[in-house]
């Protein structure tokens, strides 16, 4: 989507900390978290993860603001990784920093083990690198990168775009609506992770009128990628930017509605090369 200046001092936006966004129960007891930790310690070998991983060094490692909430057991590397994609967003983890399982397992106050496993996901999504002996480096991008993301989307979604224009009933686009307005208030905020949840949230619901699975999840991936920060924190969207990406939702909306195909084409068009 459309990168811009960012506003860290705009109402709505979090303080930089990573897993700001993201919303884990606490905690209750610290002795619940030592009985985590020795079970963890206990299924390690089967948990292993790829070599060259183990043993960071952290000594040298920048630290991060320590989260508020504290992960509970349940679905534990699901929520860290859903905490860790957030700070990526939001530029909590900077591209070419190097951060370590067991750093980032201190913060989360978890052990290691579900941090590695997320962040093995994430180096599957190409988001980050394993570095041996130390951990995980975010992933350098620039602009050029970015730029072919939206090209490639461009190529998918306008054809798809314009065949559901031409067989999706109206009433199926009105119902898309709901997700259209919370892209509005979600922009309202100003906060660059929040927006990007529900961002995907719409597009996915358009894509998933094709019925292709498939589909969905290749464009998924390809969104996904598109908002991830560039070196530097260049391009990141500000609170009007991240306001004019949502209100071409509704026009999308509107023109698929009336059936508008050269309108359709235009806005897709446009939508997709607002994200170079």
């Amino acid at each position: 989507m459309k990168q811009g200046a960012h506003d860290p001092a705009a109402p709505g936006v979090p303080e930089p900390r990573l897993g700001g966004a993201p919303r884990v129960p606490r905690q209750p007891r610290a002795a619940d978290v030592r009985r985590e930790r020795a079970a963890d310690a206990r299924t390690e070998h089967e948990d292993a993860p790829a070599e060259g991983v183990r043993g960071e060094h952290t000594h040298s490692e920048r630290p991060i603001p320590r989260p508020r909430p504290v992960v509970q057991r349940s679905s534990v590397r699901g929520q860290i990784l859903d905490a860790l994609r957030t700070a990526l967003v939001a530029g909590n983890l900077e591209p070419g920093e190097v951060y370590s399982a067991p750093v980032l397992g201190e913060r989360f106050g978890v052990s290691a083990t579900p941090v590695r496993e997320a962040m093995q996901q994430l180096a599957l999504e190409g988001a980050v690198e394993v570095v041996p002996n130390r951990g995980f480096r975010v992933v350098e991008r620039d602009a050029r990168e970015l730029a072919e993301l939206a090209e490639i989307r461009a190529l998918i979604e306008i054809p798809v775009m314009l065949r559901l224009a031409r067989t999706v009933p109206a009433e199926r686009w009105a119902e898309l609506r709901p997700l259209a307005e919370a892209t509005a208030r979600a922009a309202s905020t100003g906060c660059r992770a929040t927006y990007a949840e529900s961002d995907r949230a719409f597009h996915c619901a358009v894509l998933s009128l094709t019925g292709n699975e498939q589909l969905v999840r290749v464009a998924e991936d390809l969104h996904r990628r598109s908002q991830w920060p560039l070196v530097g924190g260049a391009f990141r969207p500000a609170r009007a930017d991240l306001a004019a990406d949502a209100a071409e939702h509704t026009a999308l909306l509107n023109a698929l509605i009336a059936r508008d195909v050269e309108m359709v084409r235009s806005l897709v068009a446009a939508h997709c090369a607002g994200a170079a």
